[in-house]
């Protein structure tokens, strides 16, 4: 069975974006290299709006490559999906997005996209495993990822940690309640403008 990996860029302040939902230079860092994470600039990976994939350290990239190949499923929450419009049916990694959502699929929206609607952290988790199977499931932080986390469900906390202070906004553990151990890092990368951090989770 796969590992599930809560994950996000944040901020030096532990916030994931503003409290507009606005992530700032947060990003910044996937656009300041000159090594794609990508072999070639594919289209899908184009989020810059300047005609340009991902462009980051030779560091990160190798780092970002190697977690974005082992991801089989992504589990979002309804916000985000609602935010991005999940990506328009193309998630950023892996063939699969598990939304924790009380409310059911868009009507027509993207059918051949492999996106399920799940309510609960609980199934969520149990259908993104399964859709998984030895590959990684990634959980995106915030109020949804905390709530999986604190069901005793997530394995490691993967954070890309920004030199940039926000004040306020939405954080990445959410309104977790309650302590959590996390092991020391056992994955430290020093990149450009970011620092790759990963923990275990202490059981």
């Amino acid at each position: 069975m796969g590992t599930v990996i809560m994950h996000n860029v944040v901020s030096l302040d532990g916030f994931i974006a503003d409290e507009k939902d606005d992530v700032g230079p947060l990003h910044e860092w996937y656009f300041s290299g000159d090594t794609p994470i990508t072999d070639t600039d594919d289209p899908l990976f184009d989020h810059s709006g300047a005609g340009l994939g991902f462009r980051v350290s030779a560091a990160s990239a190798e780092y970002v490559r190697s977690m974005w190949q082992s991801i089989g499923v992504i589990v979002m929450g309804r916000h985000l999906f609602d935010l991005v419009n999940g990506w328009e049916g193309r998630p950023p990694a892996g063939e699969h997005v598990v939304v924790v959502s009380h409310r059911p699929k868009p009507e027509g929206w993207h059918p051949e996209a492999s996106y399920h609607f799940v309510d609960g952290v609980r199934a969520a988790i149990g259908k993104a495993r399964e859709l998984a199977g030895e590959r990684t499931v990634s959980v995106n932080a915030g109020e949804v990822g905390a709530q999986i986390l604190a069901a005793g469900l997530v394995d490691e906390v993967a954070m890309d940690m920004v030199p940039v202070v926000f004040g306020a906004g939405k954080r990445y553990f959410g309104g977790i309640d309650g302590h959590c151990l996390l092991e020391d890092p056992h994955v430290v990368v020093r990149g450009e403008r970011v620092l790759h951090l990963k923990f275990k989770v202490r059981r």
